[in-house]
């Protein structure tokens, strides 16, 4: 399977009113490969956002890339000038999922004029029967009717217009989707109708392959091969989505799953474990893994070092000292 985005190195950081900079991505590499969906999770403040803002091509001031490349269907990008790429490229080549539907449809349009315009931007041909058909077979796919190509953004529940979002977000098949918490506003039924359109489209060729950010896990494991977490703007741990979930490598993977609330029955009354304290100020983060001062592991070496990024025996790519100095162990038993 072949690659269809891959990032290397990626720092970005945003301006503070006094000048200085918060670094809320920091040295992030991924890849992602053809029909492939990329779960990546992580607290709040973790620098999940930013790094959609990133891959999507819509970081604007006070957000910049200060390093790092991207390339998406074999095209490389210039993060650091991202105002030279061509504005083409959005929707087509990527496009944003937003978490913010309030915020993505003008309040003055109807429903089909904001699509229309959408598609006749990147598509001079097209005409406004053809992409009114377009969007109301995708809002059927969602389960919502066809009024809602006639309604104004304030006559629609949030719900509806989450969804609405998605289509229009999906309307111009792009290669690569980035999805920024597309299901935190949508009820049960809702989520589920959403993850089957883009599982869809997926599976039709309509859209090429999905970056999925969110804070909610169990999502995770209903869409994602792999999932990436990120812990104050780092990698923390990559692996495939079964093995990260039940075999976590990293301390704060751990951790983080522990938290997560189980619903079955057999687990109502078992007490969540403490996860205390929180991620640390980006402005100035701590040395060393930035884990540390919360990590139940950590010994001198975190605190002073910066950990090195090792591939466990369950195939996760883990940056922890504490999982390096497991691996030499059982190399060392082994020879």
């Amino acid at each position: 399977m072949s690659e269809l985005l891959t990032a290397k190195g990626l720092v970005a950081h945003y301006r503070k009113l006094d000048g200085s900079w918060v670094r809320a991505v920091d040295g992030v590499s991924l890849s992602l490969r053809e029909g492939e969906v990329l779960g990546v999770a992580g607290e709040s403040g973790c620098g999940k956002s930013t790094l959609a803002s990133v891959l999507s091509l819509t970081a604007r001031e006070p957000l910049s890339v200060r390093s790092g490349s991207l390339s998406i269907d074999g095209r490389v990008l210039d993060l650091t000038d991202i105002a030279s790429i061509s504005a083409d490229l959005r929707g087509t080549l990527v496009s944003l999922l937003p978490q913010g539907a309030m915020n993505s449809l003008n309040p003055t349009q109807r429903i089909g004029d904001f699509a229309f315009d959408v598609l006749g931007s990147h598509l001079a041909e097209i005409t406004k029967e053809e992409a009114l058909d377009r969007m109301r077979s995708r809002l059927d796919q969602l389960g919502l009717p066809p009024r809602v190509l006639t309604a104004y953004p304030h006559q629609l529940s949030g719900g509806m217009k989450q969804r609405v979002v998605a289509v229009i977000s999906t309307l111009l098949n792009p290669r690569v989707l980035i999805a920024d918490e597309p299901t935190s506003a949508l009820d049960v039924s809702s989520q589920r109708a959403l993850l089957a359109l883009l599982e869809r489209l997926l599976r039709e060729g309509i859209i090429g392959s999905i970056v999925f950010v969110t804070h909610e896990l169990p999502v995770l494991r209903n869409i994602a091969q792999r999932v990436l977490v990120m812990y104050a703007g780092q990698l923390a741990e990559v692996g495939p989505t079964d093995h990260l979930i039940f075999e976590p490598s990293h301390p704060y993977t751990k951790a983080l799953m522990n938290a997560t609330v189980v619903i079955e029955s057999a687990n109502r009354r078992e007490r969540i474990p403490d996860f205390e304290g929180s991620p640390p100020d980006l402005a100035a983060p701590p040395p060393g893994c930035r884990f540390a001062p919360r990590c139940p592991r950590a010994h001198a070496q975190c605190r002073e070092e910066t950990p090195p990024e090792v591939t466990t025996e369950v195939g996760h790519l883990a940056a922890c000292w504490w999982v390096a100095d497991q691996m030499r162990a059982k190399d060392t038993v082994a020879k």
